[in-house]
Formats: C-alpha cells, sequence, structure tokens
C-alpha cells in the first residue's frame, strides 16, 4: 500500500498461505500440484497471488480458465507450467505457442488447429484432453475419442496427448459419493479407450479440492485444488466426511480478510427509515456508522439487514439495504467508535470472526461466489510471514 489512508481493502496472509500448501502437499503424498488461480485467484488477485505461488515450491503449475489469464500470470512473473482449463478463440490459439501454455482440449476443431500450428512452427505442444464423464459442461465422449486420435495421428507434432482430466458433478455437495465413483469409473474406461487408440496420457488429473481432501484413488499423478489452498473448505459436507474420517480441523486457514473503514458517524432518532426501500426502522435511538463499501465492491445485497460486520471487535449488524458503494451498520452499543476506526467484512478481530462462509449462508450462495466477486479495483496488500 501507498503509505496513505484507504478506506477499503485486502489483507493477504502469506503464512496463512504456506500452511494451506503444506496441508495439500500432505494429502497429495508428493504428486504435483495445479493451483487454480482463475477469476482473479478466486477474488484474491492474480498478481499478488502469483507473487507468493511462485515462493512455493510444491506448486508446479497455474490452473487459469482463459488466454488473458494466462498471460496475466507470464506478467507477473509465473515461468513454470500453465494450464488452461477454459475454451480458447480458434484464431487465438497461436498464443499456446507464444506464452508455452498447455490447453485443455475438448473440441476436434481446436485439436485440428493446434496441429496445424504446431507443424507450421515444428514446435511439440502439451495438449490435455477433457473426458465427459457425467457433468455434461466441456468434455470429450468417449464415443468420439476415436475422431480426436486420428486428428493425432495427423499432426506430427501433436504427438499424444500428455494429460488427461475430468470434473467431478456432485463430489461436494453430499456425503454419498456413489455419483462421483461412477464418474471415476468412466474416466478410468476412457482412459483405456485411449490407450487402444494410441494416444495414452502421459499424466491424469481428477482431483478438486474436495477429491484431493477426501479421495486418495482420484489424486493419480497431479492434483487440481482450488478454493482449499485458499484456505476454505468447499462444502460443509466435504468438511463433515473429512472429519468423520477422522481428519484434524485445522488444516486451512482463510488467506483473506477485507477491510474498510468509517466514514461517517450519524445519531438517528427511534423511528426512522434506514436506506433505500426503507426497509429497515430504528425502534429506539440509534447510532450509525456508514461504511464506504457496496454491492459493487462484491458485499451482497442479498446481505442486507442480516449480516454483521466487526467494529472494535465487537459485532454491528446491517441495517438498511446495501447500495451500490456504501453501507450503514448499527454501532449503538459499542463505545468508542471515531471516525475512519478499522471495520473487518471478511476476518477475525478480536476473539471473534466473520467467513465468507458465514456470508454465503446468509446470501443464499457459496463461499466461492462470495470470494470471486470481490472488486478486481480493490487495493490488495500482502502480508508477510
Amino acid at each position: 500500500m501507498n503509505g496513505k489512508t484507504l478506506l477499503t481493502w485486502i489483507e493477504l496472509s502469506e503464512k496463512a498461505l504456506t500452511r494451506n500448501i503444506a496441508s495439500l502437499s500432505r494429502l497429495a503424498g508428493g504428486r504435483r500440484i495445479a493451483v487454480s488461480v482463475k477469476s482473479n485467484a478466486y477474488g484474491h488477485g492474480l498478481a499478488p497471488m502469483v507473487g507468493m505461488f511462485l515462493n512455493q515450491p510444491q506448486v508446479s503449475y497455474l490452473t487459469v480458465h482463459s488466454l488473458e489469464e494466462a498471460r496475466l500470470c507470464r506478467q507477473y512473473g509465473w515461468d513454470r507450467r500453465i494450464m488452461v482449463l477454459g475454451p480458447i478463440p480458434l484464431d487465438s490459439l497461436e498464443g499456446v505457442f507464444e506464452l508455452d501454455l498447455e490447453p485443455v482440449v475438448f473440441t476436434k476443431e481446436a485439436l485440428r488447429r493446434l496441429g496445424v500450428l504446431s507443424n507450421k512452427a515444428r514446435t511439440k505442444v502439451r495438449t490435455h484432453l477433457k473426458l465427459e464423464t457425467g457433468t455434461h459442461r466441456q468434455g470429450i465422449p468417449e464415443k468420439a475419442l476415436k475422431s480426436f486420435a486420428s486428428i493425432y495421428k495427423r499432426y506430427r507434432y501433436l504427438g499424444k496427448p500428455y494429460g488427461a482430466g475430468m470434473h467431478f458433478a456432485n463430489i461436494e455437495d453430499t456425503t454419498s459419493h456413489e455419483y462421483a465413483q461412477k464418474q471415476l469409473n468412466r474416466f478410468g474406461q476412457a482412459v483405456k479407450q485411449m490407450t487402444a487408440l494410441g494416444i495414452k496420457p502421459t499424466i491424469r488429473h481428477t482431483a478438486c479440492s474436495a477429491a484431493l481432501i477426501l479421495f486418495e484413488k482420484t489424486r493419480f499423478e497431479l492434483v487440481r485444488p482450488g478454493i482449499s489452498v485458499y484456505g476454505h473448505w468447499p462444502s460443509k459436507e466435504t468438511y463433515l466426511s473429512y472429519r468423520l474420517e477422522g481428519g484434524r480441523n485445522d488444516i486451512f486457514e482463510p488467506v483473506l480478510a477485507w477491510k474498510t473503514r468509517v466514514t461517517q458517524i450519524k445519531e438517528v432518532p427511534a423511528d426512522s427509515f434506514v436506506g433505500y426501500g426503507c426497509t429497515y426502522r430504528t425502534t429506539a435511538r440509534s447510532r450509525l456508522a456508514v461504511l464506504p463499501v457496496g454491492y459493487a465492491d462484491g458485499y451482497s445485497r442479498a446481505l442486507s439487514n442480516l449480516a454483521y460486520v466487526l467494529v472494535n471487535g465487537r459485532r454491528a449488524p446491517v441495517r438498511g439495504r446495501v447500495c451500490m458503494n456504501l453501507m450503514m451498520v448499527d454501532i449503538t452499543d459499542i463505545p468508542g467508535v471515531k471516525l475512519e476506526d478499522p471495520v473487518t467484512l471478511i476476518g477475525g478481530e478480536g476473539s471473534d470472526r466473520l467467513s465468507a462462509e458465514q456470508m454465503a449462508d446468509l446470501a443464499g450462495s457459496i463461499n466461492y461466489e462470495i470470494l470471486a466477486r470481490l472488486s478486481p479495483t480493490l487495493e490488495r496488500a500482502v502480508v508477510p510471514s
């Protein structure tokens, strides 16, 4: 930060990140780790997170959703492998060679284009095939693998697919993992088919955070954790399943804390409406603090009249609707609050803590969305170990 007073900012704990990576590395049993940094590193900020991952030797790969994210990772100094999980426009696939990327392929058109470009450049490219096992998003049905094999054989520099992966549809949201097992069986069958067709992959990767935490048989040669890297459990069900199996309670610590400041304090009479729509009415003389944060910053409007913030280590309830750039909280019972005092929106203060998971429950959402929607314009600062 530049030394000036910030009104809203995010703090990132390098100590927490190091702890999370150590836990995941232990669970992975020495396998290579590919960390997901899509969507602005799950809202944490791509630039500072890339910088911190460079200090984590266990991280072999970054996984991104787009070519644009991959380009930024290179600009921020990432010199290890990058896997692009999402689509790349056919007329932009030259970027794979320019940036030394490993694309995940799920259409024949993309594979043909990569074949043409690789032959033209006389440069090999490491491709990964995304196999359809039951999520029905991006993915190649087993019956289509023969046509993909023929493309590999047509273009010399394509060689064979370096990797094969899949995505689980229902491994986080349930304590029953029957469907996940069916998908894993389908994945195994598809890899056998690839082998029979002469395009056996060198590595396999199926383990998202929940799979890595719960199921050794999903880990294969590479694991791809996402939200757990940042110190959050994928779901309550994942946490429950892990704990019932005797797992430790302290393997993850949130990396991110979100803070703001009091920008106005006002005395409000009893029987007064607060905010747009007159959705809150005071029942007694109240003292409110105005905060310079709103839904444009990622603080969900669904939290209106439901959530809390921490002021001087105590909970202050949100009053009225969350506005685009402002919100109001009740500090009537919190003594000593002053102009520009810090306020915690996510994170710990004193003996209390407000989590992304709590906010998600109140907003009818999930922790992924709460974090990913944090505005990329918010200042982010790394707190060293």
